[in-house]
């Protein structure tokens, strides 16, 4: 679960990279090849529908980052308690053993 969380951060950690560098190649596209058309909407249009995708994505990753903690602290409390669990059922063995032994032992002699 960790690993997947973990793949999933770094999926939306490449989207806003990749984002931010076509926005910018679009700018250098712009300026470089049409230096004349700035008051042209459609390219305007598509930095600023760029730049709104570039804002979801981040607001996605800012709801989905307490989650990813949440689900790692979950899975850290949930190991703890399985953990506990083996120990105190490994004691109980031992003592069961133990006790099975001394009461054997007990009616041979």
């Amino acid at each position: 679960m960790e690993a997947e969380v973990d793949k999933l951060e770094l999926m939306f950690q490449k989207a806003e990279s990749d984002l931010d560098y076509i926005q910018y190649r679009l700018e250098y596209e712009i300026k470089t090849n049409h230096p004349d058309s700035a008051s042209e909407k459609n390219p305007v249009t598509l930095l600023k529908e760029l730049s709104v995708i570039k804002s979801r994505y981040q607001t996605l990753y800012a709801r989905f980052k307490p989650v990813a903690v949440e689900q790692k602290e979950t899975k850290s409390h949930i190991c703890a308690t399985v953990n506990k669990t083996m120990n105190m059922i490994q004691k109980l063995q031992k003592q069961t053993d133990l006790e099975v032994m001394l009461s054997v032992d007990s009616c041979h002699h």
